[in-house]
């Protein structure tokens, strides 16, 4: 049956719930609070969150790592802070739920693509994760399109269902990517802004798109950090460093509803 709020091109096969990034103890809090509820609620099959700055703000640590899980978050995501906090490290070749940027070079801890099974659904769901190349200064990876294209060589005898969580600063360089993608992916899943968008979309071959999730955290904060320390490093240009915002703490993301074609249906 159709569900509620919803607008149906085709039956909808699995319904993916992408978590807007997970700022610190606040977007912790949130999740712990509101995620049981919202998946049922709203009959989630498969749940999919950007960790990038869950501990401290800046990167995920192991102990974190594992309690998301045991929230129910069926896969966390990484990006230019995959490797900020020394302890998760050890913690990738035995963590399947973990995805760092697929376009890192061979040899780097972890993985940045895998196919999983769902638990409300038949259909297996495969996740990549690439990282922009536009404004990070300490990370420089390989070209994420190219990888795109290895990646869905690789994928596309294992699950129709195709995830791609792309982190970059630009909204041009994302927005590029999900036109990139159209057709190949069922979604591309926008992050990094820690600012939601307004730009959901399903194009017509299939492929919905957001340019950012936002964020899961405090609102009345900068970027989930503290406003007055943020301000202070604009006025005086010296780096500062930042607290965790506590007030206010929301959920924020997308549902992407997919037929068993793969194609997307609604978000």
């Amino acid at each position: 049956m159709p569900r509620a709020g919803y607008r149906y091109l085709r039956p909808v096969a699995i319904r993916i719930l992408c978590i807007g990034e997970i700022v610190g103890k606040s977007g912790i809090f949130a999740l712990k609070k509101l995620l049981p509820a919202l998946k049922k609620e709203r009959r989630i099959d498969f749940t999919l969150a950007c960790a990038n700055g869950a501990t401290g703000g800046a990167g995920l640590g192991k102990a974190h790592s594992a309690y998301l899980r045991k929230l129910g978050i069926d896969v966390l995501t990484l990006g230019e802070a995959a490797f900020f906090k020394k302890d998760i490290v050890e913690a990738f070749p035995v963590s399947p739920w973990l995805l760092r940027p697929a376009n890192h070079p061979p040899g780097v801890p972890g993985r940045g693509l895998r196919v999983y099974k769902t638990g409300g659904a038949a259909m297996p769901v495969a996740v990549i994760q690439l990282l922009g190349q536009a404004g990070f200064g300490r990370i420089h990876l390989d070209n994420p399109f190219l990888t795109l294209d290895a990646a869905l060589e690789h994928l596309k005898s294992e699950a129709r269902t195709i995830i791609l969580d792309f982190r970059a600063t630009t909204t041009a360089e994302k927005i590029a990517m999900a036109r990139y993608a159209d057709g190949r992916v069922s979604a591309v899943i926008g992050s990094h802004a820690r600012a939601i968008t307004a730009d959901a979309r399903v194009s017509r071959a299939g492929t919905a798109s957001i340019t950012d999730t936002g964020r899961t955290g405090s609102l009345e904060s900068v970027g989930g950090m503290d406003p007055e320390t943020r301000i202070r490093e604009y006025l005086t240009g010296i780096p500062q460093w930042s607290r965790e915002a506590v007030a206010a703490p929301e959920l924020q993301g997308c549902i992407v509803d997919v037929g068993d074609d793969g194609r997307a249906t609604a978000i």
